[in-house]
């Protein structure tokens, strides 16, 4: 058995603690200037992208329940940064549109973590991609996580069974 010499194992730390920092910092950023916690602004990025999108296509989009939608949908409502609307090809359907004010609170929120982490990932070569990939699976393997449920919106919060974020981040 290899033994990984200590400054390794402090850098990996130093490293993951860097990561879990820069998650916090971010929804901190977020919920100073825009007020959104990271799955609510990616509701609003997903529906002023598409201009009208189903809860279950949010809900597919982002990895999460349709009860997980339903929550951070009725949040974004009440505060008048979407409206749900009947569809128009479909009346079973409700589609979540965008509001002019959800337009406005979108310009104002920082860069979202993830979007930064999208550009350069895509900027590697595809080896490094396969290989960064590869090397955060093993520590999702190392710390047993391999099998909790999460979503692509990097947030600090637990997500419970199902899909569902806590209250304090939907």
């Amino acid at each position: 058995m290899q033994v990984s010499r200590p400054d390794r194992l402090d850098e990996s730390l130093i490293a993951l603690r860097r990561i879990l920092r820069a998650t916090e910092l971010f929804e901190r950023d977020l919920a100073t200037s825009a007020g959104l916690t990271p799955a609510q602004l990616r509701v609003l990025q997903i529906v002023d992208e598409r201009e009208s999108v189903t809860p279950k296509g949010l809900a597919r989009q982002m990895g999460v329940s349709q009860a997980t939608v339903t929550s951070l949908v009725d949040k974004l409502v009440a505060r008048g940064l979407v409206e749900r609307q009947p569809s128009s090809i479909d009346r079973r359907q409700t589609n979540v549109v965008i509001t002019a004010s959800g337009q406005a609170r979108l310009k104002v929120a920082p860069d979202a973590l993830q979007q930064r982490y999208v550009r350069a990932f895509e900027d590697l070569a595809d080896w490094e991609q396969a290989q960064l990939v590869s090397s955060l699976e093993r520590v999702a393997a190392i710390l047993d996580a391999e099998t909790i449920d999460a979503s692509p919106v990097l947030t600090t919060g637990e997500i419970r069974p199902g899909g569902r974020l806590p209250e304090s981040h939907n």
